[in-house]
C-alpha cells in the first residue's frame, strides 16, 4: 500500500485512544445492570441478549433498523424462511410455493399460498388468509408508513380462497418476491380494528404476533422482555423467556459478557481487539463470524458537497482503508469495493480496488476547481468541502475510525466535523430521513439470499425525496434503476449474475458510499446455549430463535 502522507497511527497510539475512551465510557455508565442483576442467567429457562443498539419499533412494517429485528423474529413468524444455506422453509405456510408444486405458474405470475390450520394469534385469535391479504395490502397503502413497498406493490387479484388459502398474480414475474416474503413478517389484521390513523395504533407499542415468544414488557433505554408463547404451532420454543438487554457501551459491553450478565451478544459485536483474550474464556464460545454486512462512509447525495463525482473520488483517496483495518480492527475485517457480501454468487470480484493516496486526492481537487482557502478549506461556487460526520455515540471503534478519516481529510483540504448521537436519535428521522451529512454505518442490503437490493439503490426508494424505501444516500441513477427492473424479472441465475455484477460496477464508480470493509464480527455467547445457527442469509441471530435452548445437566 502507498502511503503519500506523513500521519500514521500506530496500532499502539489507537488502543491506547481506544483505552483511555472506553475507561471514561465505564465510569459514566451505569446502564445495563438492572436486568442482569434481577434476573442473572436462568438456565432452565430466559436467555438474554444484549445489543449495542436500542430496539424501539415493534412494528415490523413501519421503517427500523436491524436491532429491532431481533425482536420482531421472537414475536412474529413470516410465511417461509430462509436458513443458513440458502434453502427455504415453510413457516407460516403449509409449503413453500414452486413452479414444481404448483404453488407458482410456470411464467412466474400466478401464486397460491397454504397456510398452516390451528395457527393462533398470542391473544388466541386464529390466524388466517385474511391476516396475510391485510399485510399486503398494508405495505402499499399510501397512508402507512412502509419500510418497504418493494415487490409487494406487484401483487394484483389478491384473493382470499379459504381460511388456509389464498392467491394472487403479479404484474410482472419478479425473481426476489419468495425472498421478500421470506423477511415480511405477518402481523394481526383485527390489531387495527377500529384504527383511523395506521401510522399510529395501540399495536405499535403492545405487538401481537404468532411467534414462539410473546410480548411481556418493556423499560425504555434499557430492555425488552418476552415471554414463551406456550400455544405456539411450532416446535418450541424451548425457553421461558427472551430479555433484550440495551448496553450502548462497547467496553461495558465486554466487561458484562466476561462476568456473564446476559448470555449471547446480539447482532453488535465485541471488539476485535478483545477478541484474542474472549476466545479463551473458559464458559464462553467465541467465534470470528462472516456476515453480510458492510461497514461504509455513507454520504447524503442531496448535500451540495458531496455531487461532485470528482470529490466522492478523492474522498475515497484519502480514506486510510488498511490503516483503519489494521489498527483498530486487528486484520479481522475483509476489505471490499461492493455492498455484495463476498460470499454470494453475485459478488463481482473484478471491481477497482481502492488506493491510498493523498497526492492524488489533491491533484483530482485542484483539477475539478475546488481551490484552498485561508483556512485551507476547499471551496467552489460558494460551496466549502466541510460537513459532519455521524454514527453511534460510545461506538469506540467508529469513534477511532473517524479520527483517522478527519487527519487524512484534513491533508486534502477537507474539513470533517464528528457529530455523533445517541442510538435512538442516530437511527431515527436523522437516518432513515436523510437529515445528516455523512454517516459511518454497517448495511445488509442484499433480500436473503437474492441480491435485490431496489430499496437501498432505487432512486424511488428514498424517504427524503417522497419514496419509500432504504435509499438515505439519496441515490439516484438511471442506469441502476433499469438494471435493477431488469434483474429483478430474470429467474435465470446465470442472467442475473451478469446484471448485479454490472450494478456493483456502476455504484463502485458513483460512490455515494465509500466501502471499508465487509465484517467478520467477534460473536459469543455461553457454553450451554443450544441452537444458535449464524445466518448469512437473515439480519438478525434470532432468527431461528424458537429453536435455542440450554442444555440439560
Amino acid at each position: 500500500m502507498t502511503k503519500t502522507t506523513g500521519f500514521e497511527l500506530t496500532r499502539r497510539r489507537a488502543l491506547q485512544m481506544m483505552g483511555l475512551a472506553g475507561a471514561a465510557a465505564f465510569a459514566s455508565t451505569t446502564l445495563g445492570h438492572s436486568v442482569a442483576r434481577a434476573a442473572g442467567t436462568d438456565q432452565e429457562g430466559r436467555v438474554i441478549i444484549a445489543f449495542t443498539g436500542e430496539p424501539t419499533v415493534f412494528n415490523p412494517h413501519k421503517p427500523h433498523i436491524e436491532a429491532d429485528e431481533a425482536v420482531h423474529a421472537a414475536l412474529y413468524d413470516t410465511l417461509v424462511e430462509i436458513d443458513e444455506k440458502g434453502e427455504y422453509h415453510p413457516v407460516l405456510a403449509e409449503t413453500v410455493p414452486t413452479i414444481e408444486n404448483g404453488g407458482i405458474s410456470a411464467d412466474g405470475l400466478n401464486w397460491t399460498i397454504k397456510l398452516r390450520d390451528g395457527v393462533k394469534w398470542h391473544d388466541g385469535k386464529p390466524f388466517t388468509a385474511e391476516d396475510v391479504k391485510f399485510n399486503i395490502e398494508l405495505l402499499v397503502n399510501p397512508d402507512f408508513a412502509s419500510w418497504r413497498k418493494t415487490g409487494h406493490e406487484l401483487v394484483r387479484d389478491l384473493k382470499v380462497v379459504s381460511p388456509t388459502e389464498l392467491t394472487f398474480r403479479l404484474e410482472r414475474p419478479y425473481a426476489p418476491y419468495a425472498a421478500i416474503l421470506a423477511s415480511t413478517p405477518i402481523i394481526p389484521k383485527h390489531a387495527y380494528d377500529g384504527i383511523t390513523n395506521l401510522n399510529e395504533a395501540p399495536f405499535d407499542q403492545s405487538p401481537i404476533g404468532t411467534g414462539p415468544f410473546k410480548w411481556k414488557n418493556r423499560i425504555a433505554g434499557d430492555h425488552v422482555e418476552l415471554e414463551a408463547n406456550t400455544e405456539y404451532f411450532g416446535d418450541g420454543p424451548h425457553l421461558k423467556g427472551a430479555i433484550f438487554k440495551y448496553i450502548p457501551d462497547f467496553s461495558v459491553f465486554y466487561t458484562q459478557f466476561k462476568t456473564g450478565d446476559y448470555d449471547l451478544v446480539g447482532i453488535q459485536y465485541l471488539m476485535p481487539d478483545v477478541y484474542e483474550e474472549a476466545r479463551t474464556l473458559a464458559d464462553k464460545k467465541v467465534e470470528l463470524v462472516g456476515n453480510g454486512y458492510v461497514e461504509s462512509i455513507s454520504l447524503n447525495m442531496k448535500k451540495p458537497q458531496f455531487q461532485d463525482p470528482k470529490v466522492r473520488e478523492a474522498l475515497y483517496l484519502a480514506v486510510d482503508k488498511g490503516g483503519i483495518i489494521d489498527a483498530l480492527y486487528y486484520g479481522t475485517m475483509r476489505p471490499t469495493e461492493s455492498f455484495m457480501p463476498q460470499e454470494s454468487f453475485y459478488y463481482n470480484p473484478d471491481l477497482p480496488k481502492h488506493e491510498f493516496n493523498i497526492a492524488k486526492a489533491n491533484e483530482i481537487l485542484d483539477a475539478a476547481g475546488w481551490a484552498k482557502g485561508g483556512d485551507g478549506v476547499r471551496a467552489k461556487d460558494g460551496v466549502r468541502l466541510a460537513f459532519t460526520n455521524s454514527t453511534t455515540a460510545g461506538n469506540n471503534l467508529r469513534e477511532q475510525t473517524q479520527q483517522f478519516l478527519q487527519q487524512t481529510f484534513k491533508e486534502i483540504g477537507v474539513e470533517m466535523t464528528i457529530s455523533n448521537l445517541p442510538p435512538a436519535v442516530m437511527w431515527g428521522d436523522y437516518w432513515l430521513k436523510s437529515e445528516f451529512d455523512s454517516v459511518i454505518v454497517g448495511l445488509n442490503v442484499m433480500t436473503g439470499a437474492d441480491p435485490e437490493c431496489s430499496d437501498y439503490y432505487k432512486s424511488t426508494s428514498s424517504p427524503a425525496t417522497g419514496g419509500v424505501g432504504q435509499n438515505t444516500w439519496v441515490y439516484a441513477n438511471p442506469k441502476v434503476d433499469e438494471l435493477l427492473v431488469k434483474g429483478a424479472e430474470l429467474n435465470d441465475a446465470a442472467e442475473r449474475l451478469a446484471i448485479y455484477r454490472e450494478i456493483q460496477s456502476e455504484i463502485r464508480k458513483d460512490l455515494p458510499f465509500l466501502p471499508l470493509f465487509q465484517y467478520q464480527a467477534v460473536r459469543g455467547y455461553k457454553n450451554g446455549l443450544e441452537g444458535i445457527r449464524y445466518n448469512i442469509n437473515s439480519r438478525s441471530d434470532t432468527w431461528n430463535i424458537r429453536e435455542w435452548r440450554w442444555a440439560k445437566g
